[in-house]
């Protein structure tokens, strides 16, 4: 039995209890929980330095989830057999993580700190990512860390109708809406999902009853915090301040940036080298011996141009590019832009632009899944960059970071659900956007633009899919707030919530929600889903005037497929010994094949550029694969030449005996010179012994038969 261990328990609507434990292990970090449902295990440990680094005014924190292999029973792969850097999985369960507890630490908190997730133990029914933010609430809430939480997550999926809470992942399977939601005691905070084309009402319920349950998560993790006694939290001091250098900048400043974002200028350029203008005038007007706290003056600035830029709004429903709120940037867009992709499209929205293409594959292009808790497949996977000349910044290439690996899987998740099934796809699909230029939205522009490299290649996705960002500036003093459709780079930075939203004609197919201030109300919710809504019909209608439909056939380039099924039985002869069948047409045709055992039968898949190889691999097969009929005749080849007879190929991998005496109409006393072996001939199967399976072949019944001669009297 663990020693001092305080317990709290929370049950669920269908008998599940979730329970949080302290006090046994981990002690040395600042806060340490184990949070187990069924026997999934997760230990969250969070520490944090007592002071904030020299200049640093942004709370430097990171968020690491990983599954240790052992959780499920398995040795990891590679040369190491160990655990390595975080897997693209991991990551976007620790970016789901951060993006939920980041808002709620105190603004004026700048100390390192580290949160670090670790699945232990996992469980087949027991999804471990929807307690991942459970567990980091709770250790914060055991921990003496300045904190305005407490927080929870749980996923929240319609299957059949009904909403649940944190389903098993075979009921996942069945779900028509799935999503990650984050909240405290009173505000929704993330969401993170996807969805069969639902409705915006529908997102709203299922946010709505995610809501309830994570109320009574927070509520237990009150109660916690008071059992170990970390009501009282440290004392900090990470900000330096200087009021008259502020009261003297915002007099001086204010009325001049306001008049700056009053103008309203539609390049980004133009607006930032403005404003930059403004704040070199006002330091070379200071002096050198101004005696004000010179390191305070950059952030200040950025200060009175956020207010200044965020009442323009609010007060005046002006937009820094000149915008109305719900209007969306001017688009262009154009497919089969690269010659040589099987699918490419240029999407343009403002000053954001996506270069998309789509590849087509074999099975073997499938992107093997090799996690402590996942395994398997991907046959659709997404691939996004974001290189530093598409902000004009420069950026060394060192592969894709936490952002690019949670925009891809966004769009990917926003494409998956057109796709059309397996049975109507035999391809491998990747989709790769490079980002040329972004000021705001590039994931959105990738989800557009892939839509239209699909429906170049050919791929006969169910609708087109748009998407859009919504952005929100609010006053909670005023209770003022604006919804904007479409945000720029600069309007993400001042505002107050990040809102994709992506979708087809029907309905919503994946949300991703952050908000940077404590929460969001239902009826303000529910106007920005509908305003979005109205942006991606409108994007819709303009890549529809590009590409409304999936062209009818496939690039000339792209590899053909064909599909056959063949008895389980036949399998191995088609493969061959080690094999050489299947080798030796690849070979010889220049096709690629690929065979598999599924539903009790064999299923083949051929691939190639050129027709004639193609028909060349299935006829290959098909002569393989063929049954003999008693009746039928055919061409073959001998084989071996015996004093009885000879054997004949007649079929692939099928040979016969042609009997001496089935040879000729003329009785032949022996085989010599009558044929030769590698001779082609044709003859008739007469016949298949029932007991051992021989096949018995005759020439001779082709032969005309020779009249008998007349007898003498």
């Amino acid at each position: 039995m663990l020693p001092n261990v305080i317990s709290k328990s929370i049950k669920l609507e269908d008998g599940r209890e979730i329970i949080i434990e302290t006090g046994a292990l981990a002690k040395q970090a600042d806060g340490a929980v184990v949070v187990k449902m069924g026997n999934a295990m997760l230990l969250a440990t969070v520490v944090s330095k007592k002071e904030a680094g020299e200049g640093v005014d942004f709370l430097p924190m990171s968020v690491d989830y990983q599954e240790k292999f052992a959780a499920s029973g398995k040795i990891p792969g590679g040369f190491l057999k160990r655990e390595g850097r975080l897997s693209d999985y991991e990551i976007l369960i620790s970016r789901i993580v951060d993006r939920a507890i980041r808002p709620i630490f105190p603004d004026d908190y700048h100390a390192d700190t580290q949160i670090a997730i670790t699945l232990m133990s996992g469980d087949e029914d027991v999804l471990p990512d929807a307690l991942a933010g459970l567990a980091a609430s709770a250790a914060l809430a055991v921990s003496d860390i300045p904190f305005n939480g407490p927080i929870s997550e749980v996923r929240v999926a319609k299957i059949d109708g009904k909403l649940t809470i944190n389903p098993t992942p075979k009921e996942l399977e069945k779900a028509t809406l799935e999503l990650i939601v984050a909240g405290s005691l009173e505000f929704i905070l993330m969401v993170e999902g996807e969805g069969d084309e639902v409705s915006e009402d529908e997102m709203v319920e299922a946010l709505q009853f995610a809501h309830e349950e994570i109320k009574k998560h927070c509520l237990v993790q009150k109660e916690l915090t008071i059992a170990v006694g970390k009501e009282e939290k440290r004392e900090y001091s990470h900000e330096k301040s200087d009021p008259a250098l502020f009261e003297k900048m915002r007099s001086v400043l204010y009325d001049m940036l306001y008049e700056i974002v009053g103008k309203q200028l539609a390049n980004k350029s133009e607006r930032s080298s403005l404003v930059k203008e403004v704040k070199e005038a006002f330091i070379n007007n200071l002096g050198e011996d101004h005696g004000y706290e010179a390191s305070l003056i950059g952030p200040y600035f950025s200060k009175i141009h956020k207010e200044a830029a965020r009442n323009l709004t609010l007060n005046e429903k002006k937009r820094l590019d000149g915008r109305k709120l719900d209007e969306i940037r001017p688009i262009w867009s154009v497919v089969d832009y690269l010659p040589s992709a099987h699918g490419s499209a240029v999407f343009t929205r403002g000053e954001t632009q996506s270069v998309t293409t789509c590849t087509l594959g074999t099975k073997m292009d499938e992107q093997m899944v090799d996690g402590a808790t996942i395994s398997g497949y991907n046959k659709f996977f997404l691939h996004y960059n974001f290189p530093g000349f598409s902000t004009g910044e420069v950026k060394i290439n060192r592969g894709p970071g936490r952002r690019e690996v949670g925009h891809g899987n966004l769009a990917m998740r926003a494409l998956k659900k057109v796709l059309p099934s397996e049975a109507e796809n035999p391809y491998t699909i990747r989709i790769v956007s490079d980002i040329l230029e972004s000021n705001g939205s590039s994931s959105m522009a990738t989800v557009c633009a892939g839509s239209l490299a699909l429906m170049d290649a050919g791929i006969k996705i169910k609708s087109p899919v748009t998407g859009i960002a919504m952005g929100m500036i609010s006053d909670a003093t005023t209770g003022k707030y604006s919804i904007l459709s479409d945000i720029l780079g600069d309007e993400d930075h001042l505002g107050d919530m990040d809102f994709k939203v992506t979708g087809t004609a029907k309905g919503i197919t994946a949300c991703q929600m952050d908000l940077k201030v404590e929460g969001l109300d239902y009826n303000v919710l529910k106007e920005a889903l509908y305003q979005a809504k109205e942006g991606r019909l409108h994007i819709l209608n303009e890549i529809n005037k590009t590409l409304s439909a999936p062209k009818p056939d496939y690039k000339p380039h792209t590899p053909r497929s064909y599909n056959m099924m063949i008895p389980k039985e036949l399998i191995g002869a088609v493969i061959g010994p080690g094999g050489k069948v299947i080798q030796e047409i690849q070979k010889d045709t220049g096709a690629t094949i690929i065979i598999e055992e599924v539903d009790n039968a064999g299923k083949i898949n051929i691939f190639s550029n050129d027709q004639g190889s193609m028909d060349a691999a299935i006829s290959r097969i098909k002569g393989i694969v063929a049954q003999p009929e008693i009746g039928e005749t055919y061409t073959g080849k001998v084989k071996n030449i015996m004093p009885f007879g000879a054997f004949v190929e007649f079929m692939p991998g099928k040979d016969g005996l042609l009997h001496i005496s089935e040879i000729k109409w003329d009785r032949l006393e022996t085989m010599e010179g009558v044929l030769e072996t590698g001779e082609e001939i044709v003859v008739k199967l007469i016949d298949v012994d029932k007991k051992t399976g021989k096949f018995k072949l005759s020439r001779k019944v082709l032969l005309p038969k020779p009249e008998k001669p007349e007898k003498k009297d």
